[in-house]
């Protein structure tokens, strides 16, 4: 939780730093990346949230997701948190950005501007227990349903991003 977090305005410029837990205190707007692993059939590789998570542990989210830190490129930290989280080696695109901001019953408040990256890969996940407690391949189409029916199973940034996610792929 010591990681110092680029602090972003609307625009994505940057404005300063901040140590994540202080930036998820106080609601403060900051980068961060959502990565989306497909197979070959198409299917997304999600992942379930350790509990260990601050926030949104134990909810089902895509494949990958963090913040790249100061003096850090975003696709550095990508590679970087795909080894570190899923065990994987991919290549990604980015495709989109968006801001979100959701309030979270322990206090914590994410104010992202989230940078959407893509990437293919049939290769099986080694995930570390301590960031994933369990992942799957699901196609969209029944990620749709199973947001539907049951959406408190699920991190917000992914029913957020996930309409547009669809128009990409």
């Amino acid at each position: 939780m010591n990681q110092s977090l680029i602090l972003v305005d609307k625009d994505d410029n940057e404005t300063g730093f901040s140590e994540k837990l202080f930036a998820h205190q106080n609601g403060l707007l900051h980068r961060a990346f959502s990565v989306f692993i497909f197979n070959s059939r198409g299917e997304l590789l999600l992942q379930q949230r350790s509990e260990n998570k601050y926030h949104s542990a134990g909810l089902w989210s895509n494949t990958c997701c963090s913040h790249p830190c100061k003096g850090e490129q975003i696709g550095d930290t990508i590679k970087r948190r795909l080894k570190e989280e899923m065990g994987m080696e991919c290549e990604t695109d980015f495709k989109f950005k968006f801001i979100y901001q959701k309030h979270f019953e322990n206090g914590l408040t994410e104010h992202e501007l989230d940078h959407v990256y893509f990437g293919k890969s049939d290769a099986l996940p080694v995930p570390d227990p301590m960031e994933v407690q369990d992942w799957k391949y699901i196609s969209l189409r029944q990620l749709q349903s199973e947001l539907s029916l049951h959406p408190d199973k699920f991190s917000a940034w992914l029913q957020i991003c996930l309409p547009k996610v669809m128009t990409f792929s």
